[in-house]
Parts: C-alpha cells; sequence; structure tokens
C-alpha cells in the first residue's frame, strides 16, 4: 500500500447526500449541541470492521445514490448498508468485504436496490479536522465533517496517515503481482438480522398513559407510513392521530435516538441521529435501539408498525446484536491476515 503522509480522497461526483460520519458527539448535549452521528450504527461499525478500524473511525455516509471518488493512494475500503451497485475500473465491487483499491482508479456508486444509506469506510478513517471531539457532520449548524457541509463535486477529504509500521496485508501482495484494478477479501454476512421495518419494537415513553386509550390502541395496531418530509433530524410519520386525554403543559426534556415524540396535529416523529438536544411534545414511546438501523434504512412511503416489548426485552435484542458484531469482527481479523 502506498502509505502517503497526505493521502486523499478525490471527489468526482459528490451523490444526492454524502457527509462524513463516526458514533457522535457525545457529552454536549446539555449545552445544546446534538449527538448527530451515523444514521445506521449497525452499517457503519461493520465497514470499520471490515477495514480494521476502531468502531468510532469517521466514514463516508451515502443517502440514496453514492459518490465517484478517487484516491490518491492504494486504499483499503468497505461498504456496507444499502444494496447498491459499486464498480472500479467497469468491474463489479463486492460489498460486506474488504476491498483494496489501487489509486487512481475510480469508485463509483450506481444503482441502488434495497436501503437508504450505504457507508464507505477505509482504512484508518476519513481524518477531517474534529469539532468537539467528533468528525461528525451536523448541517444544521454548519460544522464538523467535511467543512460542516455535504460533498461536493472536486472535494478533496484526508485519509489518516497510514502506519509505515503496519504489517503488510496479503492483498497488497496480490494487487501488486495481479494489475487488476481492485483485490477483495472474503466476503463476511454483515447484513442486520430482523429484515424489514414492519413490527419495530418499543418500549412505552414517560407520557404513555397521558393518551387516550383509543390512541394507546392505533399505535400498536395500524400502519404508519414515513412521510417525504423525513430527514436526519426525524422521521415524520403518517397514519392514525394520537390524541391526548386531555391538554398536556410539558417543561422540555432530555431527547434521545428513537424518542417518538407526538406534536399537537397527532401525527408522530421519531427522532433521529440529528435530533435536538430537547423537546417538549408529549413521548409515547421510544424505539428498541436494535430496531433502529433498520428504520434508518427505510425510505419515505415505508410502512411500518410498532410492537410493545418489555424493557428487558429490548436490552437483550441490543446485546444479541452486540454479540453478532463481535463475530463480525472476528471474521473480519480472519479475512485480513
Amino acid at each position: 500500500m502506498t502509505r502517503g503522509l497526505f493521502a486523499h480522497m478525490q471527489v468526482l461526483q459528490p451523490g444526492m447526500f454524502s457527509v462524513v460520519q463516526d458514533l457522535g458527539r457525545l457529552g454536549h448535549q446539555h449545552h445544546g449541541v446534538p449527538v448527530t452521528g451515523a444514521m445506521d450504527e449497525w452499517s457503519h461499525r461493520a465497514a470499520n470492521m471490515l477495514v480494521g478500524n476502531a468502531d468510532d473511525a469517521a466514514v463516508l455516509e451515502c443517502t440514496l445514490t453514492g459518490p465517484a471518488v478517487q484516491f490518491t493512494r492504494d486504499t483499503l475500503l468497505a461498504v456496507c448498508g444499502a444494496q447498491v451497485r459499486i464498480t472500479a475500473g467497469d468491474r463489479p465491487v463486492p460489498m460486506g468485504c474488504a476491498v483494496l483499491l489501487r489509486r487512481g482508479v475510480t469508485l463509483a456508486f450506481g444503482e441502488r436496490s434495497s436501503g437508504a444509506r450505504m457507508y464507505l469506510a477505509v482504512r484508518g478513517g476519513f481524518a477531517t479536522t474534529p469539532v468537539l471531539g467528533s468528525r461528525s457532520t451536523y448541517l444544521p449548524g454548519n460544522f464538523g465533517g467535511h467543512e460542516g457541509r455535504a460533498l461536493r463535486k472536486n472535494d478533496r477529504v484526508p485519509l489518516a496517515a497510514s502506519d509505515p509500521d503496519a504489517p503488510t496485508l496479503a492483498l497488497e501482495r496480490i494487487l501488486v503481482q495481479s494489475g487488476l484494478p481492485f483485490v477483495a477479501a472474503a466476503r463476511i454476512d454483515t447484513e442486520l438480522p430482523g429484515g424489514s421495518p414492519e413490527g419495530v419494537r418499543f418500549i412505552p415513553g414517560p407520557q404513555w398513559n397521558a393518551f387516550s386509550a383509543e390512541a394507546r390502541e392505533r399505535f400498536v395496531s395500524q400502519p404508519f407510513a414515513i412521510s417525504s418530509r423525513s430527514n436526519r433530524m426525524g422521521y415524520r410519520l403518517e397514519g392514525p392521530g394520537l390524541q391526548l386525554t386531555q391538554p398536556l403543559e410539558m417543561i422540555s426534556e432530555a431527547t434521545s435516538f428513537g424518542t417518538v415524540q407526538v406534536p399537537p396535529d397527532g401525527q408522530p416523529i421519531v427522532l433521529m441521529a440529528d435530533r435536538q438536544s430537547a423537546g417538549g411534545y408529549p413521548k409515547i414511546a421510544y424505539v428498541a435501539s436494535a430496531d433502529l438501523p433498520r428504520l434508518a434504512q427505510a425510505l419515505p412511503g415505508a410502512s411500518i408498525r410498532f410492537t410493545p416489548v418489555a424493557q428487558q426485552a429490548a436490552e437483550q435484542a441490543w446485546l444479541d446484536l452486540e454479540d453478532r458484531l463481535a463475530l463480525v469482527r472476528e471474521m473480519a481479523a480472519h479475512a485480513l491476515a
């Protein structure tokens, strides 16, 4: 691998919405600074594992359409998340595995077949300047990531410097000997268990009993559609109206990823990665953390149903995902050995 100290990724085409994200800007919500971070933490972490990174290394989150990019050094990369056709040197590039791409070869994202977001990880991570301890992009505040915004054509995104003492990968020897535009390690199953967003698990929120019995029954028995007005701050849902038993005066309370708020119009909003730090709408539910990655991959118009679970069951679902990710990490390390 070419070990340049100032290597970068050149953006030829930016895609619809490509932003640098890590696991978020923690510890600053009491100052009104949102956490942000990857919408789909599972795919973000899995992509990092495939290239031997720590979970919190910065990756490129691409929404709906991905970019076309080149690298100024041979680069170990991986793509997880939404299923998309990727090519390099007119050859199809596999997802779910480490790929060593030859410098100067164009990596191009093409037609997407399912899901909403792809995650491109590179060995060492993207080395944009951290803000408050994170490289995550927060667009409403215009900070973090690459100049606080989505990527544009001709942007140059810095890569972390290569470790000169790192062992030579077997893929490097194969790339030198083959003359191919890229070589790939063994593919690993990085698919998120669970399938579609039908049946999103939740635990009741603090104002659950403030809603009418009819509203609570509607919430668990009728489908909601993800509105086209949804974004990284929140998924607006369209469906049966959810009404309180009586008007409720509330003091703003802290919010979390997956909080389900209900504004006066009765149409719930699931707060997502770029959520505000506090909110004053009644909270009918919290989406189980294990189901947030699937929800993050759902497209506008998708139908979702809410399924109640006990707190212990929601916690166990998250522990099960952690066990699965530990296995992905082990298999990824073996594939790169």
